[in-house]
């Protein structure tokens, strides 16, 4: 890749904390895809990316849970992509595409939404590079409906999406505790790996993968509104914030070859805890990885 072909979205120079090694350089690559045109309840996950990044001007990059750094030669964000707000379709071809450049050049995407529709185009783009690709899911809600008001592609039916390219055995869900009669019972057919309520299917789970390459997709709704009530649609019953970081802590030395992080809607806390929750999240996958 030359200089002038490295994708750089950034806006006004501003990036997510530490994250600015030079393109060549980096082992992840950071970016955001504000979108969420099909969003069922509450809009504004879109605002999530650029909201991190202003905040995280606030965050240490010294994490006392893994006692290491964020290495500031490791991690680039290339800001968000520039994705037309009615336009779906052309915005998951951007995605995936840039999805894809990011893998050509031997790095690691981590991506923030957005909805989490966001993640298909995503993961189709790992699943080239790797055909056994597998998914490890976090989320309040299944996503495994066939069809939504008529609509196939939704972020409620991103799983099934996904399902649809990779097949049976190779999706496990974690901390759902939301969906219909018929996502459950597509779950229970062995479909997929759907662990309900909280993260203790997660060993099992990391022994099933193995060695095979993963695709980690973290709906930060999957944890209670009380500790991230900024998101478009809360479920009571979640998990806590520590809850969710030691998952995530025990993922180490998986083969991780892709992330996101989704469904902030930073506008619906203004507190602003529900972002400071994700900038943790987000600085220790970038730790992990």
């Amino acid at each position: 890749m030359t200089h002038q072909q490295q994708p750089d979205f950034s806006v006004l120079g501003l990036r997510f904390m530490a994250c600015e090694a030079s393109y060549d350089q980096a082992a992840v690559i950071l970016f955001g895809a504000p979108w969420d045109g099909t969003v069922s309840f509450r809009p504004g996950s879109r605002f999530g990316p650029a909201d991190m990044r202003q905040d995280s001007l606030g965050l240490e990059t010294y994490s006392p849970y893994q006692d290491l750094e964020l290495p500031e030669d490791k991690v680039r964000d290339i800001g968000d992509l520039e994705l037309p707000m009615g336009g779906r379709d052309a915005s998951l071809e951007r995605i995936g595409a840039t999805v894809a450049t990011v893998l050509a050049a031997g790095k690691k995407p981590v991506m923030l939404g957005g909805e989490h529709l966001v993640s298909l185009p995503a993961v189709v783009a790992c699943l080239a590079k790797w055909p056994d690709l597998c998914v490890l899911h976090f989320d309040a809600h299944a996503d495994l409906r066939e069809e939504y008001l008529g609509e196939t592609l939704s972020h409620a039916t991103v799983m099934r999406r996904i399902w649809n390219k990779l097949g049976d055995g190779r999706i496990w869900q974690l901390g759902i505790r939301s969906g219909t009669a018929d996502e459950f019972a597509f779950a229970r057919a062995g479909h997929v790996t759907l662990h309900p309520f909280d993260c203790e299917g997660l060993p099992a789970a990391v022994a099933a993968i193995g060695d095979r390459p993963v695709y980690l997709s973290i709906d930060l709704d999957v944890l209670d509104p009380s500790t991230f009530p900024g998101t478009g649609t809360p479920e009571p019953g979640g998990i806590t914030f520590l809850t969710l970081l030691r998952a995530l802590l025990q993922l180490r030395g998986m083969n991780i070859v892709g992330a996101d992080l989704v469904e902030l809607a930073p506008h619906y806390d203004a507190s602003g805890v529900s972002t400071a929750v994700a900038l943790k999240l987000l600085r220790e996958l970038l730790i992990l990885l």
